[in-house]
């Protein structure tokens, strides 16, 4: 033992001296002494050893309210997806059925099987009708401001003749033009006759509102026929798509959809002229032959018979409210209608003007009956009798219920799809999609062993969210649909693979798990973003100009990269940062 020097009362001795390896060195003067050199936290000799950490950072905080937040989007998307897998059945079938979602995942034509039509508007026709009307109104116009020498003429076309008896009459057809037909313009005059057309901004408005009547309309008759799921579309301006899976009766759609619907009642003429002769030597001006149809009740034979009517209509069926099927007293099938306030007005006021007339109803260009008028209807209702059988009578319940069609339409393709295609195409689907997510399930936990297991959970979870949401929007899953189910999968791992390497090159810096968890994801979300934003872009596009198929595509991949975007970014964060926190590992199994 060696006796320690004597302390200088002045202070300590300096001294300079080779300090031992991890010893404090001597620093001249007062003050903390400086730190011993030796392997630093981050050097090799320190690797996997975690560093000093007093509490989480606040990025792996607030565990328990996102914990929730997955629980409800993963229970919703189960809650939604039940209805298309299960089927209550039983004595509480009911019960159970009210407490499920009534919207589910229906199939398209290509998988179901059914009926594809596409039909043509014809606008042409809804053009003369319109100047018809229009034709018509001006009549009323001309009447009741007592305008003397007038005559309004429309044959049928897009002109409408008015003819002057007298000249002086001119201003006030001008002025009255002026004030309320706005929708029509003069394309030649004469001292004697005027020519009306329609002007070009009200022809393109009556071609853009016949299309979009035409299509309400016939989803209107198919919805109210009872055919699930239908897929109708526009298809430019007069075309329209109609695709009705699981129907396998295209006479009996032909007929629901392309019935033209248009309820007229005309007067019987009583010239001196009958129908036949009419037939031969030509109809009187103002009238019109048209063809009556009678049914055998007994055998239920149809037959035809001339009948002349004059042109002008008395009443359509724009107003009508009602339409029901019933079975009258000796027998025949019968059509109940019913018009609402207005049409009732109408009607009571024809059948006060005309009676002991025969008015006849004119279904589609087909007199159906003309029965004669004995008192005033002031109620508004009427039937249709005697000229169709039961099934008929419930089919014109049916169009005229829905509406008519505001123009003639003509089928330009008609293609019938068996099922057999379909349950074809499922099964090798489920094969396909089966095996490729059982290889990229395989691969996650070989590569990535533990985070493996984190990617697989992540992928499974999809499934649920992207069946729910097709669901809940009552989507129509179609073959391409399925192909973009299975592209979504390609999407989601790679969503998990860049967030995995760019946390394998925090944890090669030995980053400690926290810190390379954090890194790792934040520095993966933007180009995980930039990647996903483009192709929902994409996917908006082809679901605003594709057709059915390719809009079921649109919507699966769309779902689909939403679904991803979710489960790799914000469940996949939150099983690491829970496993951080709880299990608080040295390194990350990746």
């Amino acid at each position: 033992m060696r006796a320690l020097p004597p302390r200088d009362p002045a202070g300590p001795t300096c001294r300079l001296a080779a300090s031992r390896p991890g010893s404090p060195t001597a620093s001249p003067g007062h003050g903390p002494r400086a730190p011993a050199p030796g392997p630093s936290p981050a050097s090799p000799a320190n690797a996997g050893r975690p560093a000093p950490m007093k509490s989480l950072p606040s990025m792996i905080q607030n565990l328990t309210w996102r914990g929730v937040i997955l629980a409800l989007v993963l229970g919703a998307g189960i809650y939604t997806m039940l209805p298309t897998f299960m089927a209550p059945k039983g004595e509480n079938s009911s019960f159970f059925r009210n407490l499920l979602p009534s919207r589910s995942i229906s199939l398209g034509l290509d998988l179901k099987g059914g009926i594809s039509l596409t039909m043509e508007v014809d606008m042409d026709a809804a053009l003369r009708n319109s100047a018809r009307r229009s034709a018509d109104t001006l009549r009323r116009a001309v009447a009741d401001a007592k305008i003397p020498g007038i005559t309004v003429e429309n044959e049928n076309s897009l002109d409408i003749l008015v003819r002057l008896s007298d000249p002086s009459s001119r201003d006030a057809v001008e002025d009255l033009l002026k004030r309320s037909f706005y929708g029509l313009s003069v394309s030649s005059s004469t001292d004697s006759l005027m020519t009306l057309t329609l002007t070009s901004e009200e022809a393109a408005d009556v071609r853009s509102l016949t299309g979009r009547q035409a299509l309400e309309t016939i989803r209107n008759r198919v919805d109210m026929f009872g055919v699930l799921e239908p897929d109708i579309r526009p298809q430019g301006e007069d075309r329209i798509l109609i695709q009705l899976p699981g129907f396998d009766d295209p006479a009996r759609a032909v007929d629901l959809i392309g019935r033209t619907a248009v309820l007229e009642f005309k007067l019987v003429d009583n010239g001196p002229k009958s129908a036949e002769e009419a037939l031969r030597t030509g109809a009187p001006p103002g009238t019109e032959v048209y063809q009556e149809k009678f049914v055998d009740t007994a055998t239920g034979a149809e037959s035809f018979s001339p009948i002349l009517l004059r042109k002008q209509t008395l009443m359509t069926g724009d107003s009508l409210t009602d339409a029901r099927a019933y079975m009258g007293d000796f027998g025949d099938a019968r059509v109940s209608i019913r018009f609402d306030g207005r049409g009732a007005r109408e009607f009571a006021d024809i059948t006060d003007r005309y009676i002991n007339r025969r008015l006849a109803i004119v279904l589609d260009g087909i007199v159906y009956s003309a029965p004669n008028i004995e008192t005033r209807i002031p109620d508004g209702e009427a039937y249709i009798r005697g000229s169709f059988t039961m099934e008929e009578a419930r089919m014109l319940s049916v169009v005229l219920r829905a509406g008519a069609l505001p123009a003639p339409v003509s089928i330009l393709e008609q293609r019938t799809v068996g099922p057999s295609l379909g349950q074809d195409s499922i099964q090798q689907g489920l094969r396909a999609g089966a095996l490729g997510m059982a290889l990229i399930l395989i691969f996650l936990l070989y590569y990535y062993r533990w985070s493996g297991v984190v990617a697989d959970l992540a992928l499974l979870l999809n499934f649920p969210i992207v069946l729910g949401g097709l669901a809940a929007l009552g989507a129509t899953l179609t073959l391409p649909g399925i192909f973009g189910l299975v592209l979504t999968l390609a999407m989601a791992v790679d969503c998990n693979i860049l967030i995995f390497e760019r946390i394998r090159e925090e944890v090669r810096q030995n980053r400690p798990p926290w810190a390379a968890v954090s890194s790792g994801f934040g520095r993966a979300f933007w180009t995980i973003f930039d990647a996903n934003i483009t192709t929902v872009l994409a996917a908006m596009v082809l679901y605003q100009f594709g057709s059915g198929p390719i809009r079921g595509f649109a919507v699966t991949l769309i779902i689909g990269i939403i679904s991803s975007m979710f489960t790799g970014v914000f469940a996949s964060r939150w099983v690491f940062d829970m496993a951080v926190a709880k299990l608080k590992p040295k390194r990350i199994s990746i």
